[in-house]
């Protein structure tokens, strides 16, 4: 088996767990699935914040994989003496993970951070709906936001017991998040998201949010760049895996994280496709290879050192791993500014353009839809409030008005 060290380090100003081992694709694959892991260059090493609960995902995401030392961490926290949830307990000298360590271990995927401010009563909450949302294969995201919501909540809830709040009690929870700690209506409509999960899918309580209402969202249209606009973008970008980059943001109309996603072999030059696999909502879909941007990424790919092995656009700095959304970002904004756009719009807004210009060229918005992903034609539907031919053509009254002679300024 494969040796992984663990080791602590101090990187701005916060403690970390340094995962180091000898580069394989297996080990990078599963330590990357974990939330909240990302790579130091600095450091060549794979880096998350170090919680009780972080050490425990490294173990039960390696132990069959690899041998663990943990021999550096321990002795730093034993000479530290500071931090009580990695005891010498928690991190046994033996690599052994059986089946009772993994159901104990269960027990304290929480973090101290999180306990220390949860009565405990409720301590078994964040456990439980941890539990049952991994045994469904929620996205990491997905999970990291429905328990960060819960946590808030129980921490209001000081002593009283959550498995015994009744409608009633929830609504004035929720009406005190808006009318007190006014909190925004997309995110009330995530907490209730959270509770709805774990009283109806973790205690299994029926219909429990049946009767509670949710505040209407805030509709907010796409913010679009125009086709001149995308033309100076493109044309500002001299770095021709950059310009590979954008070009498939904006060709295909795909997500950041489902072009840093893309694998060499999702590329139908035949068909003239691209494979966009277990996207959002894990979905599979096809969209199309236009031939401008297939032309890039044969320059691309050709000049490329090293060439890519796995996915399209690789991390630099580790061959074989995708590029990072937050690179792809970076790209973007940069780009952005040296054309000269002053509009506030990130990378996703090349995914909007796609959508609204494809709809003003006469697309039907079925076609948008399962180009874009969409499971409901409503969310496709928010580019017809951006459509710009349809506000060119409404006659101005005002400009009615001056032309019939009527008004004279």
């Amino acid at each position: 088996m494969p040796l992984v060290k663990l080791h602590c380090i101090t990187h701005r100003n916060r403690e970390w767990i340094s995962v180091e081992f000898e580069k394989t694709e297996m080990l990078n694959a599963a330590i990357k699935k974990l939330p909240g892991t990302q790579f130091s260059a600095t450091y060549k090493s794979w880096l998350l914040p170090l919680k009780k609960e972080n050490y425990i995902l490294i173990r039960r995401q390696l132990f069959t994989k690899a041998t663990i030392d943990n021999t550096s961490l321990r002795q730093y926290l034993i000479k530290r003496n500071k931090q009580p949830t990695l005891t010498q307990e928690v991190i046994p000298q033996s690599n052994t993970f059986t089946n009772n360590t993994f159901q104990n271990d269960l027990q304290l995927t929480v973090s101290v951070n999180e306990n220390s401010r949860i009565h405990p009563t409720n301590r078994h909450v964040l456990v439980n709906m941890r539990e049952q949302l991994i045994l469904k294969s929620y996205s990491s995201s997905t999970i990291k936001t429905y328990l960060g919501e819960m946590s808030l909540f129980l921490q209001t809830l000081k002593h009283h017991s959550a498995d015994e709040m009744n409608t009633e009690r929830i609504k004035n929870y929720l009406k005190y998040c808006i009318e007190y700690l006014h909190v925004k209506e997309a995110t009330i409509h995530s907490r209730i998201n959270a509770l709805k999960f774990y009283y109806e899918q973790v205690l299994k309580r029926e219909k429990f949010f049946y009767e509670i209402p949710r505040p209407k969202k805030h509709l907010q249209l796409p913010k679009v760049l125009s086709e001149r606009e995308v033309g100076r973008l493109f044309r500002a970008v001299t770095n021709l895996k950059h310009k590979a980059i954008l070009f498939t943001a904006y060709s295909a109309g795909l997500r950041v994280s489902e072009v840093v996603n893309i694998k060499i072999r999702d590329i139908d030059s035949n068909r003239m496709q691209i494979f966009v696999e277990k996207a959002k909502g894990k979905k599979d879909r096809y969209v199309g290879l236009g031939i401008l941007l297939l032309d890039i990424l044969r320059a691309y790919l050709a000049q490329c050192t090293p060439r890519p092995k796995v996915y399209l656009f690789e991390n630099p700095m580790m061959p074989g791993e995708a590029y990072s959304v937050r690179s792809a970002q970076k790209i973007f904004q940069l780009s952005k500014d040296q054309a000269g756009i002053f509009k506030s719009v990130g990378i996703h807004s090349l995914r909007h353009s796609f959508a609204t210009h494809l709809l003003e060229k006469g697309i039907d918005i079925r076609y948008i839809k399962d180009l874009l992903g969409h499971f409901s034609i409503k969310t496709t539907e928010r580019y017809l409030h951006v459509k710009k031919e349809q506000l060119i053509n409404i006659p101005n009254p005002l400009d009615e008005l001056m032309r019939s002679g009527e008004l004279d300024w």
